[in-house]
This record gives structure tokens, sequence and C-alpha cells, in this order.
């Protein structure tokens, strides 16, 4: 049996696994900016197995608008340009020597209004979680009152304290999403 305080800790930890999911989440999402994080999804042959770019090679930014990728072992150049290529993030890389330069293409108005899209979904999936979350802990209260384990006083206190931390958490969603969207709009 479980007392209220554990109840709402484990429940804030929660929240605070949902936001990490969706700050991370946010990373993917292209901006018109180079982001190191952008290229985290693309998978590359590595002796047969495949691999995150990020563990066969350094990905750092060039400039505002150019990634530069420095494979660790010489052949694999040719095969990091190729899994970027084929990548579904419509970027164009071109090796200079060891060096392989990906710049960032300006994105149309109408790919900044998809992104944009796309980040208020994952913003809505996240409030989601957060809100199930809070249903979990409310349920988790009021069968503790049912047991009489807790009175219907501090069941009160309890779904107060659960909403404030429910909207904390969703404001920092919302926050997240406003500059996300801001990112994609500035061109």
């Amino acid at each position: 049996m479980s007392t209220i305080a554990e109840i709402k800790k484990t429940m804030e930890g929660k929240m605070d696994q949902s936001i990490a999911a969706f700050k991370n989440n946010l990373t993917k999402i292209r901006t018109g900016r180079a982001s190191p994080g952008l290229l985290d999804t693309v998978q590359v042959d590595y002796y047969g197995s495949m691999m995150p770019i990020s563990q066969v090679a350094n990905v750092s930014i060039l400039d505002a608008r150019t990634l530069s990728v420095q494979p660790w072992e010489k052949g694999m150049g040719a095969k990091i340009e190729k899994a970027i290529r084929e990548s579904d993030l419509g970027l164009n890389p071109a090796s200079m020597g060891d060096l392989i330069r990906v710049p960032m293409p300006p994105m149309s108005e109408e790919r900044r209004k998809e992104m944009t899209k796309i980040v208020r979904h994952e913003g809505e999936a996240a409030k989601v979680a957060v809100r199930n979350l809070r249903r979990d802990a409310n349920d988790h209260v009021k069968k503790l009152v049912k047991d009489k384990a807790a009175s219907e006083d501090d069941q009160k206190r309890a779904e107060a304290d659960i909403q404030k931390v429910t909207d904390r958490h969703i404001a920092e969603i919302d926050r997240m999403v406003e500059s996300k969207e801001q990112e994609i709009l500035a061109v």
C-alpha cells in the first residue's frame, strides 16, 4: 500500500519523464538551423550492423546552416554519405576528403507550416500522457480513501496538489511548443 506522498512523487517523476521524451522528440524535428541531433535517427551499415551516425563519426556544426560529419574510420565516409542522402530528412551531403558537409536546405513556407503542425501534435501527445498520469494518481488516491487508508480531506488536498503539478507540466509543454514553433518559423 502506498501513501499519498509516494503517489504524488511517482506521478511527478513520470510526468518529468514524459517531458524529457517530448524534448527529445523536438530535437529530431527539423528547423532551418543546423543541429547535430538531426542525424540521430540516421543509421549506417558498420561491418554488417546498423549503427547511429553518432557512433561511427563526429557530428558537429560548421555554421548556422551546415553540419560537418567526420568519420572515425577511413572507409566509412561513402557509407555515411549514402545513409544521410537516403534518409527521409531531405539532405544532400557533400564529401570533401575525409569530411562530409551537410548543408541544411532552406525550408519552404509550406514545409515550415507542416513542421509546426508536427510540433503541436507532439505537444498534444505529451499533454495527453501527463493527463493520463494525473488520472492514474487520482485513482490511486481514491482507492486509498475507499480502503480507509486516507480521509476525504486528504483526497481533496491530494487532488488539488496533483492538479497543480499537472498544470505546471502542461505549461512547460506549451512553452516548449511555442519556442520550437518560433525556431521553425524564424527565417
